[in-house]
């Protein structure tokens, strides 16, 4: 590879690093290439996933100050998966993949700058999606805000009650409306 070729192609990696949300490093010994192109099919727009050498792959990742411990896992025939979304999805394409063909082997990965292990990568394909948890977040926000409703309304409510319970006592005592106030007007003379 002519040294213009290198530089142009460590330019790139690097751009991929800095642009994307996350990066999961594999190892693809033994995939054909009909699977390897299913899994990009897979991955659809969340990851753009690329074959890479390691030695590019290095010089990309120190420019683009990725952590040390993502550029240790670069060791045999390395791909890497940009995620460029949502990287819960793109973390279950791979996972999902890597169960079906067992040659695809989760290395690690980073996200958001920060280093993360292959069983931190399966941990973080077991949640739910962006969208998913977000919904949920935004029912129970909504939830509470039915309740505090609910609440303010009960007192008015419950006022009125006390209230007409407390009149149907006295009626039901044989007081009238006007003997408390008629009462309170003779002691006062």
């Amino acid at each position: 590879m002519a040294r213009a070729d290198k530089d142009a192609a460590i330019a790139e990696l690097k751009d991929e690093f800095q642009s994307s949300s996350g990066a999961v490093l594999t190892e693809y010994r033994g995939l054909t290439v009909a699977q390897v192109r299913e899994l990009r099919g897979n991955l659809g727009e969340t990851a753009r996933f690329r074959v890479v050498k390691n030695t590019l792959t290095k010089r990309a990742a120190d420019e683009a100050g990725v952590d040390e411990q993502f550029r240790d896992l670069l060791e045999g025939p390395s791909a890497i998966a940009f995620v460029r979304g949502d990287v819960v999805e793109a973390a279950k394409g791979l996972r999902d993949f890597a169960k079906a063909n067992p040659l695809l082997v989760i290395k690690g990965g980073f996200i958001d700058g920060k280093a993360m292990s292959a069983a931190e990568v399966t941990k973080l394909a077991d949640l739910e999606s962006r969208d998913v948890l977000l919904a949920k977040l935004a029912g129970a926000m909504k939830g509470s805000l039915s309740n505090a409703a609910a609440l303010f309304n009960a007192l008015p409510t419950q006022t009125a009650q006390l209230a007409e319970a407390l009149r149907a006592k006295r009626e039901a005592a044989g007081e009238t409306a006007d003997a408390p106030a008629a009462e309170a007007a003779e002691a006062a003379e």
